[in-house]
């Protein structure tokens, strides 16, 4: 994700900010007061989800999508659009969000991407390898192996990548093994030639929020406690209704499996409150660690307390 940018080439690419953060650290706030302290200034703007799960109009409150009130007048975009039967993946969400800021543009408005989907950033930065579609039957045939197989088929079919993953890693794996082996290239090959990416178009404007863990993780307690008494019950019971397959993204979310053990009687509340608890906190630890070691080191970070807020706006909102 790169951001060199020269003065001249700033001043003639459009702004998109960017806020990106783990989960409950407070980036949907901090957009909406970014975008009203633009507005104070004289120019309005658009809030762009950047969250896997926030796409899902069956996810409001698993996701933890901003309520009308919350979003305080500022308009949202890309939060619950997709149906949870459609999977949105990344390159799905990216050609929306293409769409979101170059209209945010077109009317002078400054688009502020919010979300902590690492994929989904990069991937609309950097664009996406024009990947052909895996054969069934490879793919099948991959899927199938152990992951021991799997990782020496991959050492000895594609030597550089597999030095380059953890022999555990399957899912990795299985993705470098069923690309090599239907394409007759390696992924790495792949992704030399990505297209796509919006990174050299915009000038970005981004902000980085790593919160003390001790904080983020009592807030990813409280907030799915109150989720519970909130309504993810009854959401997790309209999925099960819908008899999706297992295997969707919205099936997938934090707390949707959690809670469907509760619901299946093999969970007490007390339990799945705490299992969904721990799950959210593995979760932002993952968003935490990718967010230390992928965006460029330039990018600012923020604590983001009461006493920063608006020193991040500030940055968001930079000339």
């Amino acid at each position: 994700m790169s951001t060199d940018h020269s003065p001249s080439d700033m001043a003639a690419k459009p702004p998109l900010a960017l806020i990106a953060g783990p989960t409950a650290s407070g980036k949907s706030d901090l957009a909406v007061r970014t975008a009203l302290a633009a507005r104070a200034a004289g120019r309005e703007s658009v809030v762009i989800n950047a969250d896997s799960a926030q796409v899902y109009a069956d996810l409001a409150v698993l996701s933890a999508r901003p309520t009308e009130a919350e979003m305080r007048g500022v308009p949202h975009r890309l939060f619950g659009t997709w149906n949870g039967a459609q999977a949105c993946s990344a390159a799905n969400w990216a050609e929306a969000a293409r769409l979101e800021i170059a209209a945010a543009h077109a009317a002078g408005a400054l688009p502020i991407l919010v979300g902590g989907t690492g994929l989904y950033i990069r991937t609309l930065l950097d664009g996406i390898a024009p990947v052909p579609p895996i054969d069934a039957d490879v793919r099948a045939e991959v899927r199938s192996l152990a992951v021991e197989e799997a990782y020496a088929a991959l050492t000895a079919e594609d030597p550089a990548r597999a030095a380059a993953l953890a022999p555990a890693d399957s899912a990795r794996i299985a993705r470098a093994l069923e690309v090599v082996r239907s394409t007759g290239r390696s992924l790495v090959a792949w992704q030399a030639e990505k297209s796509g990416g919006i990174g050299d178009t915009v000038t970005p404007k981004p902000l980085i929020l790593t919160p003390d863990r001790a904080w983020l993780y009592e807030r990813c307690d409280r907030r799915f406690a109150m989720m519970w008494t909130d309504g993810a019950v009854a959401e997790v019971e309209a999925l099960q209704a819908r008899g999706l397959d297992s295997a969707l993204p919205v099936m997938r979310a934090i707390g949707v499996a959690e809670i469907a053990a509760y619901l299946g009687g093999t969970l007490s509340e007390a339990d799945a409150i705490t299992a969904g608890q721990q799950a959210t906190r593995r979760y932002a630890k993952r968003q935490y660690t990718w967010l230390r070691h992928q965006p460029p080191a330039d990018w600012p970070r923020a604590m983001l307390d009461s006493s920063s807020i608006e020193v991040a706006i500030e940055v968001l909102l930079r000339q």
